[in-house]
């Protein structure tokens, strides 16, 4: 590892033998990701930007804590105990990540870090985008070994409705096309959506359809077929509803993705019930990355884990309501590797 890479002006870097992570106090962000191939080489397999003040203008999320609420409210309404609530929309038919100045875009407090973690802290006040209850909300990145640990919470002093997921884009291969990662995703059907990406009707099986990632398939490999749900997303864009029970800890393998060349692995598991799996579909190359490269659609992938979007407008999602007195907690691991060979772990 390069302890002297540089880094955006106000990171905090977590470290361990295997891992190296950067993370920004501007919407809570992961900004760089390091981890080593089958050979030992480190490379960067998160995109990010040249400097802390880059990302004020960033429209795709990088790496950010993004709510209130993740993904989408349909036209930006819900209502909670009889009282109806409008979200600023930024999207046609839709308010995103919590509409516009979302939390990608609140300044959080980072607390004092030991090297392997860090907790940043905002406090989103009532009627904040609209949203009802004053939230106080957390997040904590911590790394052990090859893992990377992200843990949001989140209390209330109203009713409140809250969806909290970190929105970091991954390329594996630390640069180039994501098309030939092979990705594999715990789910045996997705949400599917309309026209606005909102879901519409029951849960889709995915057999038999471009979505049956249930074993290992190229991201590339069906990526272009004519798919009603592809055509409606531009690509894969979809929540796929977790299968099985969770494991001792807690959480559910939702993803596993293998870069070929590099050797490098992703793994992640969750508490959520489900993950968005983006294909960077709305990159258009406007945004220009730390490299000095433009950010283009198949550059990168996402895994946001979550829950299910416009949970407030469907009773029959699991509930995304908050109210006084309980603590909203989600869990997720990504745990870094490799494949035919060997990368140096922390003991």
């Amino acid at each position: 590892m390069d302890p002297t890479a540089p880094r955006p002006l106000d990171a905090v870097r977590l470290r361990t033998e295997a891992l190296e992570v950067d993370v920004i106090g501007y919407g809570a962000r992961i900004s760089a990701v390091r981890t080593p191939d089958r050979e030992g080489r480190w490379g960067d397999v998160a995109l990010g930007l040249a400097d802390g003040g880059a990302y004020r203008s960033d429209p795709a999320y990088l790496g950010a804590s993004v709510g209130r609420y993740a993904n989408r409210i349909a036209r930006g309404v819900f209502t909670l105990d009889g009282v109806e609530h409008r979200i600023p929309t930024n999207e046609p038919g839709a308010a995103l990540h919590g509409g516009p100045g979302g939390f990608e875009s609140a300044e959080w407090e980072p607390g004092e870090s030991d090297g392997r973690s860090v907790t940043l802290r905002r406090t989103s006040p009532d009627g904040e985008n609209g949203f009802p209850g004053t939230l106080q909300v957390a997040v904590t990145y911590t790394v052990d070994g090859g893992d990377l640990r992200i843990e949001y919470e989140a209390a209330t002093d109203a009713p409140t409705v809250v969806n909290l997921t970190n929105h970091a884009y991954w390329n594996l291969a630390g640069g180039g096309r994501v098309e030939e990662h092979e990705v594999q995703l715990g789910g045996s059907h997705i949400l599917a959506v309309d026209e606005h990406l909102i879901p519409a009707g029951p849960p889709m099986p995915v057999g038999g359809t471009p979505f049956d990632l249930r074993s290992p398939q190229r991201i590339g490999a069906r990526l272009r077929e004519g798919h009603p749900q592809l055509r409606a997303a531009r690509g894969y864009d979809h929540t796929f509803v977790l299968d099985g029970p969770p494991d001792s800890d807690g959480l559910r393998f939702a993803a596993r993705v293998v870069e070929p060349r590099s050797g490098r692995t992703l793994v992640l598991r969750t508490d959520q019930p489900g993950v968005q799996f983006y294909s960077g579909n709305m990159l258009d190359g406007t945004l220009v990355l730390r490299d000095g490269s433009a950010a283009r659609q198949g550059d990168a992938f996402c895994l946001e884990p979550q829950a299910f979007p416009d949970a407030p407008n469907r009773p029959e999602f699991p509930s995304t309501v908050l109210r006084p007195g309980e603590v909203y907690r989600s869990r997720s691991v990504v745990r870094f590797g490799t494949v035919g060979g060997q990368s140096r772990r922390a003991s």
